[in-house]
């Protein structure tokens, strides 16, 4: 079940758990705005500024933090793709089309892209990445 939060964010949660959010970047308010609680392992935010601002020089300082899963956030710069989440277990959950100047962040759950147009999408994950052999794992979707 998707929670549409406003028309810049959207979230996907199935029995009480986020799996989900799609941002579209070009309709966020002004100024600072993160989409991701702090609890999460990847923190995603968006910056919409006029003109001249400054933000103020600083620098981010050294914590120990732990991870225990990845998550990933997928920028359509180009394109056009279709994101399909599924339980860890292989149960289909939704599909959601990701447009261009659109982003996807997953935080739980497995996924799986189809390229619907020539695309060209950023991705980032928190680090460090061990390789796909030891970092993810490969699963079949089960036949309704």
């Amino acid at each position: 079940m998707n929670e549409k939060n406003s028309n810049y964010k959207e979230d996907y949660i199935f029995n009480k758990i986020l799996y989900a959010t799609v941002l579209r970047p070009l309709l966020v308010p002004e100024g600072l705005s993160f989409f991701t609680s702090d609890d999460q392992f990847i923190q995603v935010g968006s910056w919409n500024y006029k003109k001249d601002k400054v933000l103020d020089l600083h620098y981010h300082l050294e914590f120990p933090r732990t991870s225990y899963k990845t998550n990933e956030s997928v920028y359509v710069v180009k394109g056009k793709i279709l994101c399909k989440l599924f339980k860890e277990t292989g149960e289909f959950l939704t599909e959601i089309f990701i447009s261009e100047n659109e982003m996807i962040t997953q935080f739980n759950g497995a996924h799986e892209y189809t390229i619907l147009e020539d695309s060209i999408a950023v991705e980032i994950k928190n680090g460090p990445y061990f390789g796909p052999e030891k970092d993810r794992k490969r699963i079949e979707a089960k036949k309704n």
